[in-house]
């Protein structure tokens, strides 16, 4: 038996020198044979820089969660193509500002009642740290749907709450409403997502003194409230009797609000000089970010333009890059540091009309706020987290060329136009189901690049729908400063939390506070 163990010592070693002699010969055949190729040494440089990463194990002061809507990974994929060619470059190869971060994850985004989530439940889990049912916000997956009582009693505690709670700044921007799914699950506890102003409750909601997610917001009980709450949602803060600054007299962007309440005053009494309220681009470009402590900007009755359509606004809507930064203006000057939430909210928007041109055009805006902000931080002391919240059914498929427009029908590379067996063309970008479906295969039109490439256009689907649906395939995590090593593998979409938590030391440092 020892005889047989040290034949086996000696086997293994010959075998290791055959082996490195063998990768050995490799590598110097490889280096020979393709050491000039670009893909070759590009990858090689990629390894090398992975090689040379150094964990950060700071204490991130600073916690910013960027949220892509419905940013799946194809439609990561289609904003890269995207951008890269508006700006005339190589899509395929072109890199967005989160794809250059170092630490990537893979987050599963089921909820607690469904295969597939919407919103309000994929932000509770990145803002609170648990999973939830579908339609409600800030409570925990026992709470059910509707139930004023359970919006009472079944609070989870957000990251934003349990930071205003030890002093630090708070804030929550987006392109949607403030009062949306992922705005909303920053600061409010409510039954149903649906419950924005109060003319969206029932009356026994109403009676049994439940709140409405606009008064959530302005009402806020941690600390003194957000600081920077930024987007669209002016019709669910303002009276019914009044009239919207933008759109007087246009019946279908009336103000909501049955209480006779007007929230953007109750904002500015409680803030005093210290706070402002704005609801056009002049005014917010007026805002001295060193005097105001407290921002709240609503610039449309419902969601802000498209970004595609942001130019035509008649009153103006700042973009999301330029929010992002008045927001880390205000929010910076506390130095307990603090948390915020930038969402692009209406890549999801486009998605469910099927309208692939402005899905990306929305992620190319996110991609300029990520590249705006990472201008305005230290990374040192500031964790960055760039995320979805589900997917779509967006599909990038066929055998087009390199360099084909991604909004295009596909062409191969023989420069030839791709058929279906129907003998007609195909877009490269699809939907699996959505407003874009035929009813009947037969009435498949025959497309051309020229039509498909227009901002209004609405992508092919499979399956007719009035509105697109969300994906449930997992999504990634990109993430860059203190403790982004921590985001790898695949994990729950609730880990966001936790990781956020862990890197900034916020609940230690309640915990200490008690």
């Amino acid at each position: 038996m020892r005889m047989q163990r040290k034949h086996a010592a000696h086997a293994l070693t010959a075998l290791a020198w055959m082996t490195a002699g063998v990768a050995g010969a490799f590598a110097e055949d490889a280096r020979l044979i393709q050491g000039d190729d670009p893909y070759y040494k590009q990858a090689d440089a990629a390894l090398g820089a992975i090689l040379r990463q150094q964990k950060n194990t700071n204490r991130a002061k600073n916690v910013i969660l960027f949220v892509g809507d419905g940013m799946g990974f194809s439609t990561v994929t289609a904003t890269r193509i995207f951008e890269g060619q508006q700006r005339g470059v190589d899509g395929e190869s072109n890199v967005l500002a989160w794809e250059a971060f170092p630490y990537l994850a893979a987050s599963k985004t089921y909820s607690a009642d469904a295969q597939i989530t919407d919103s309000a439940p994929s932000a509770v889990a990145m803002t609170a740290g648990v999973k939830t049912i579908n339609d409600v916000m800030g409570l925990d997956h026992t709470a059910r749907l509707d139930s004023c009582e359970d919006q009472k009693t079944k609070h989870v505690t957000t990251l934003w709450e349990m930071a205003e709670t030890i002093g630090m700044a708070t804030g929550a921007i987006t392109t949607a409403r403030v009062t949306h799914a992922t705005p909303g699950a920053t600061y409010s506890h409510i039954a149903n997502r649906d419950w924005e102003a109060d003319a969206n409750m029932p009356a026994e909601a109403l009676s049994a003194g439940c709140t409405d997610i606009a008064r959530q917001l302005v009402e806020m009980k941690y600390g003194d409230g957000l600081e920077v709450a930024l987007g669209g949602g002016r019709a669910y803060f303002l009276p019914e009797t009044a009239q919207d600054p933008e759109y007087p007299g246009n019946e279908k962007k009336k103000p909501k609000r049955k209480d006779g309440k007007d929230l953007t005053k109750t904002w500015l009494d409680r803030y005093g000089e210290k706070g402002a309220y704005v609801w056009n681009k002049e005014q917010f470009a007026a805002i001295d970010s060193a005097k105001i402590d407290h921002l709240l900007g609503l610039f449309e009755p419902s969601h802000m333009q498209y970004e595609h359509d942001r130019a035509g606004d008649g009153a103006g809507e700042p973009s999301l890059a330029e929010m992002s930064e008045k927001a880390i203006d205000i929010l910076s000057r506390n130095p307990e540091g603090y948390v915020l939430l930038i969402e692009g909210g209406r890549i999801d928007h486009a998605s469910h009309e099927s309208n692939a041109y402005r899905t990306l055009s929305d992620g190319v805006a996110m991609n300029e706020a990520v590249k705006a902000v990472l201008g305005k931080v230290n990374l040192e002391e500031t964790l960055i987290v760039v995320t979805g919240d589900h997917s779509h059914t967006l599909t990038i498929s066929g055998y087009a060329k390199r360099g084909n427009p991604i909004l295009g029908v596909s062409v191969g590379v023989d420069d030839e136009p791709i058929y279906g067996k129907d003998g007609k063309t195909y877009t490269t970008i699809g939907f699996a189901n959505g407003p874009g479906g035929a009813e009947k295969p037969t009435e498949r039109p025959m497309l051309t690049s020229e039509e498909t490439m227009k901002p209004d256009f609405v992508q092919p689907s499979l399956v007719p729908l009035g509105s697109e649906t969300h994906g449930g395939e997992d999504l990634g995590i990109y993430a860059i400063g203190p403790w982004a090593h921590l985001f790898q593998g695949t994990v729950e979409e609730n880990y966001t939390f936790h990781v956020m938590n862990y890197a900034s030391k916020i609940g230690d440092r309640l915990a200490a506070k008690k």
